[in-house]
């Protein structure tokens, strides 16, 4: 078997001992999320430890899109046939019924597993797989109701005269003085842990 390596040291580790002894062996992989960079995804973690996870991909990232979380499409990519793509709660994953339909799918046409620590649900048998979409559904519903209540609040406050806005949680300063030393926005965005749509944004505004 002839494999050309080149930059070896940039391969991720356990891509590259699949690729070179064929791993017949499955695998637990870990996915983890929060949705900001304050967020500790600590307890995640242990639980995905806890089950036996190999590997465990993380990002502190919003779940409302699929958009932008790379190292969730990271972790697709990199299962394989009899692995179990494992995480801790299914708004991990998706807080929509079409991506996590998407997901599952995706996962399912490679033979990947998909396993909760905290809820009873995987897409083993089709009692659990049941149980897999009604959550999403539960998940979606949830994420809806939670913007009417901001809008709703929003509404109110502006009626009273009380809405001053989000406060800004970026440093805006720091994002110009990046570009300035002439950072990307990608790589200014992986340097502030924030998504590089909002790099993007608030380079657009300060024009």
């Amino acid at each position: 078997m002839g494999i050309e390596l080149k930059n070896t040291c940039c391969y991720d580790l356990y891509n590259l001992k699949r690729t070179l002894y064929r791993c017949p062996e499955k695998m637990k992989v870990g996915y983890a999320r929060v949705s900001s960079s304050g967020q500790s995804l600590e307890v995640q973690l242990e639980a995905l430890k806890n089950i036996g996870c190999e590997k465990i991909f993380q990002e502190k990232v919003s779940g409302t899109s699929t958009e932008g979380r790379d190292q969730l499409r990271a972790c697709l990519e990199f299962v394989r046939d009899k692995d179990q793509f494992c995480f801790t709660r299914i708004d991990r994953i998706a807080r929509n019924t079409l991506d996590l339909q998407l997901i599952v799918k995706e996962l399912t046409d490679k033979g990947v597993v998909l396993t909760a620590t905290d809820q009873p649900i995987s897409t083993k048998d089709a009692t659990s797989k049941c149980f897999l979409d009604m959550l999403g559904v539960f998940a979606e519903l949830e994420n809806s109701l939670r913007k009417e209540r901001q809008l709703s609040g929003i509404a109110k406050a502006k009626n009273e005269g009380k809405y001053k806005g989000r406060k800004a949680d970026i440093d805006i300063d720091q994002v110009k003085k990046l570009k300035e030393e002439g950072l990307g926005a990608t790589a200014i965005a992986k340097q502030m842990n924030i998504h590089r749509g909002s790099v993007y944004r608030l380079l657009k505004n300060k024009k």
